[in-house]
């Protein structure tokens, strides 16, 4: 197979795929929901090998826990399918009904970006998430997993594409990537390919960003923090530390940095620890905060380091203005929270802090598209242009201006004989 030929019918494919209909389009997620369930065991046996293999290999355990499909794993994607089907089509939506003189109409009206293509490492559920979103905004996505679960993955997408395919959309609205050399061909379809979403480690998304003239959202980091502040509840602050920190610590909301402000270190910060060493997490740090917790000195990347592991980094700051300042110099402005109980310093915290998700007393794992109530997310975008945080139907669409006229022509605006009468209708 080749990508490049593969893009191209895609495109062609993509305004059939963007004209079809709401009804279709949620059919199709309906018969994904119902084929799933009924093929739930190949699919498990499809992911035992994958799991067997990465024992074989040595996957690290965080990326092994990513790679599990199981029967919580399949019944989380199934509630994201239902959550799409209840949610409005985002086609066709007038986003402007503007008059620029009688008889002449401008309308801007949402449409999907096209064709999307989509890498993403380990997690087989992303599969499901990503398949499912694009057809319920009417994209053509090409799909490409890692290697560490292809035969998860392989058995996905047969299930998924047949289904699809069988409620009416378009042969070529879904398109499966196997072969890592294909990754490098799929680069090379700027001709065809709207735009590309990595999801991924540091490296890999950077690689992807570096390598291709397609447009690209996404984000190579994960660090994210929360700031414990002087009005803290500990009874708030406690449980959400070590939830932002345990709950997953793979997914790239997990916590990777506590802060904790001077006045309440003393108290706190033992508490906290306790807690935390109960759930098998290792703390980093420097000076009281250190001598506090017991801590091991901070690894050579210091707060830039995103752990994706049970451990975390610990800082004692003076006040909210230097939890901020920290946060904007060693964050990834992914996701970060502060816990309190001042509104003026909660306030100041998340409009100073620059990221993409600024919480108050809530963890930092809420960052996601399924939470969100967006059905599912295609990634999370950290970037400012488009689309920023989970990204879900809004972010895969764009928009086109349509104008109706009855005759005009801009020689006459030009000359005067005609003149503009600007009007929101």
């Amino acid at each position: 197979m080749k990508i490049k030929d593969e893009a191209h019918k895609m495109k062609l494919a993509s305004p059939k795929m963007a004209a079809s209909s709401s009804e279709t389009r949620n059919l199709a997620l309906s018969n994904i929901a119902k084929a799933l369930k009924e093929e739930k065991e190949q699919i498990f046996a499809a992911n035992q090998s994958d799991l067997a293999a990465a024992k074989e290999n040595g996957v690290s355990p965080a990326v092994t826990k990513r790679l599990k499909f199981d029967e919580a794993k399949l019944q989380s994607v199934i509630e994201g399918l239902e959550q799409l089907q209840g949610l409005p089509d985002s086609i066709g939506t007038v986003q402007m009904n503007r008059q620029l003189d009688e008889g002449l109409v401008l309308k801007r009206i949402s449409c999907p970006i096209g064709v999307i293509g989509v890498i993403f490492e380990a997690r087989p559920d992303a599969l499901v998430q990503i398949s499912s979103l694009c057809i319920k905004s009417g994209n053509c996505a090409i799909l490409k997993g890692g290697k560490e679960t292809a035969n998860t993955n392989k058995t996905l997408f047969q299930i998924i594409k047949k289904a699809a395919v069988d409620s009416g959309l378009p042969e070529n609205c879904l398109l499966q990537a196997e072969a890592h050399s294909e990754i490098d061909e799929l680069l090379e379809c700027h001709k065809d390919v709207d735009l590309l979403i990595p999801r991924g480690s540091n490296a890999f998304v950077s690689y992807i960003m570096n390598h291709t003239k397609i447009p690209v959202m996404g984000h190579a980091d994960g660090i994210c923090h929360v700031y414990v502040d002087k009005d803290a509840d500990f009874e708030k602050a406690i449980p959400i530390v070590v939830d932002a920190k345990t709950q997953y610590t793979a997914a790239c909301n997990a916590a990777e940095t506590l802060l904790v402000h001077k006045d309440i270190a003393d108290e706190f910060l033992p508490k906290v620890a306790e807690a935390l060493s109960k759930a098998n997490v290792s703390i980093y740090g420097e000076g009281k905060a250190k001598e506090l917790t017991n801590a091991e000195p901070l690894t050579e990347e210091g707060f830039a380091k995103e752990y994706l592991d049970l451990k975390l980094s610990v800082k004692i700051v003076s006040d909210v203005e230097e939890a901020v300042d920290h946060i904007n110099a060693y964050g990834s402005h992914h996701t970060d929270a502060i816990i309190t109980e001042n509104s003026e310093t909660a306030e100041y915290f998340m409009q100073m802090v620059d990221s993409a998700g600024v919480y108050q007393n809530a963890s930092t794992r809420f960052a996601d598209g399924f939470r969100y109530g967006f059905g599912a997310e295609v990634g999370i975008s950290t970037g400012k242009i488009h689309a920023r945080g989970p990204v879900g139907l809004e972010g895969l669409m764009t928009y086109k201006y349509k104008l109706y006229g009855s005759g005009q022509i801009v020689n006459d605006y030009a000359t005067g004989k005609s003149s503009f009468s600007f009007k929101d209708l």
